[in-house]
């Protein structure tokens, strides 16, 4: 991994900003249904956006979250972002169908490097299925295996490299969502993988100051770097801006995945003017659910509170 890492920032200091690959994001997602047991739809639903980026969508009739996977092949490794919300590989066969789509090498295939945006289960619950695959190596998501297997010592500051072969991809965390979160950017195709720390949805805000932190932290990483399109983990938006129902597993006229470099940018006062609870902007919604809970819970309470108040009150008129 070291010498991988040092190969990288070989690589990223001899080159300048070089057009990226182009790529489509011509595809229609499959929408769900509402009645999955009468679906008929894939588990797995897959994208070439160029012949060396895949990108891989969880049905949402097999676990409502629908987390998108990021495959980056290179000329001598692959990155895998991400292995969804579904451990049993009968239910959604990830690894069967990531090792299908990686190029061969001698009588396997090209070595696989699994890394999550972060620690969630719907991000990385596949990962026992790479089990006893030759040359995957699967990094934990947790913050000390990665200040490990990236050689960030000084978490979350630091920029880590990746050199697949052609392609170079660098990672910086961005905790906020959750303390192991990263955000990964490909200088092959400019394209920025954000995971849940920005996406067409809910930002669930666990840390408000680590994610302002980090927004601002991505906003200065990027600086000129090129940025072809910003590509979060879900999608939880309607064409007309409208969040689809928590849960639900039905999504017609979804928008598409891809946020701008523009949104990075407006993260920070985005943040910065986050109420505490709700704050609703025109690509995502800014939300703690932790606090919201607490104040439907306290809400319930009051409520519980004034119908006990009033029942005796009541009693003690009866009485007198």
């Amino acid at each position: 991994m070291k010498n991988k890492l040092a190969v990288g920032l070989l690589v990223l200091a001899a080159r300048a900003w070089s057009d990226p690959v182009a790529g489509s994001l011509e595809v229609h997602w499959n929408a769900g249904a509402e009645d999955c047991e009468k679906a008929t739809d894939a588990p797995i639903q897959i994208h070439q956006y160029e012949p060396q980026t895949i990108i891989l969508r969880q049905s949402l009739c097999s676990n409502f979250e629908a987390p998108l996977l990021y495959l980056l092949i290179g000329e001598d490794e692959a990155l895998l972002i991400d292995t969804g919300a579904t451990e049993d590989a009968a239910e959604m066969p990830l690894a069967k169908t990531v090792m299908q789509l990686l190029p061969d090498k001698g009588d396997g295939k090209i070595p696989l490097l699994v890394l999550h945006t972060h620690g969630h289960g719907d991000h990385r619950s596949a990962d026992k299925q790479f089990a006893g695959h030759a040359g995957v190596v699967v990094v934990p998501p947790e913050v000390q295996d990665l200040r490990t297997a990236l050689n960030l010592p000084q978490w979350p500051e630091g920029i880590a490299h990746i050199a697949l072969g052609g392609r170079t991809v660098e990672i910086i965390a961005a905790p906020g969502h959750q303390p192991a979160h990263l955000i990964f950017y490909d200088d092959r195709t400019a394209l920025l993988f954000t995971g849940d720390f920005l996406l067409p949805g809910r930002l669930m805000v666990d840390d408000i100051e680590a994610y302002r932190a980090s927004a601002q932290r991505l906003v200065t990483f990027l600086g000129d770097r090129p940025v072809s399109h910003v590509l979060g983990a879900h999608v939880e938006l309607d064409n007309a801006g409208e969040l689809f129902p928590s849960g639900s597993q039905h999504h017609p006229n979804e928008r598409s995945v891809a946020l701008a470099k523009a949104d990075v940018l407006g993260l920070p006062k985005a943040l910065e003017d986050f109420n505490g609870f709700y704050s609703k902007h025109d690509r995502y919604v800014v939300t703690n659910p932790k606090r919201n809970l607490l104040v439907v819970v306290l809400g319930v309470l009051l409520v519980v509170t004034a119908i006990v108040w009033t029942w005796r009150r009541a009693r003690r008129r009866k009485k007198s």
